[in-house]
């Protein structure tokens, strides 16, 4: 599989997956705000962003998608349940809830933007909070006692918040995100950027 790179972004979850999922990987490294991608990375990522993936015939970016691409073609890993499990739906809901809540939430307090939880998909920052902690309570991942590709996706989010100091008080996001931190695949990610 090729891995289309930068440091300091959100490839870091992407390594983390693959190191999780125990992939053979090659990462091709991208300059960002280089004009002059390489022409396979624009076929995996037509807005020229990181990360991307090529995998045989397979090509595409996006987090979360490549999320649920690498643990669906790669089952053995263990990092979501079966389509016909009952963990599924939840496991697709919390996978999706970096992109679709989080991050505007997160473009919501670091803008200052007025809360509209009536009009904003996302609700707001606060309701995103309490809704992870919540889940949260029941059990150290995501859908309890299984680790999945969605506690990647959405702990590195967790971490991220952290990172930039506008994770609010929270003994249970907080003790999250050091499990997460904690993980082996997780350090050998971060190394990718120390190098």
């Amino acid at each position: 599989m090729k891995f289309y790179y930068a440091p300091k972004t959100r490839s870091v979850r992407i390594a983390w997956l693959l190191e999780e999922a125990g992939i053979d990987y090659e990462i091709v490294p991208i300059t960002l705000g280089n004009p002059d991608h390489p022409a396979d990375f624009l076929a995996a990522s037509p807005m020229g962003k990181v990360p991307a993936i090529r995998d045989d015939s397979t090509a595409m970016a996006e987090s979360a998608a490549i999320c649920v691409y690498v643990c669906d073609r790669y089952p053995e890993a263990g990092l979501a349940p079966p389509l016909d499990h009952e963990d599924r739906g939840p496991y697709l809901y919390w996978t999706m809830y970096t992109p679709a809540v989080i991050e505007p939430a997160m473009a919501e307090k670091m803008f200052d933007l007025e809360p509209n939880p009536r009009s904003f998909g996302w609700g707001s920052f606060e309701l995103m909070i309490s809704t992870l902690e919540k889940q949260l309570e029941q059990g150290p991942w995501l859908l309890g006692e299984a680790f999945s590709g969605a506690d990647i996706i959405t702990g590195s989010s967790v971490v991220y918040l952290q990172m930039f100091g506008i994770l609010p008080e929270s003994e249970i996001l907080s003790a999250y995100a050091k499990r997460c931190l904690d993980r082996p695949a997780y350090q050998r990610a971060m190394s990718l950027d120390a190098n």
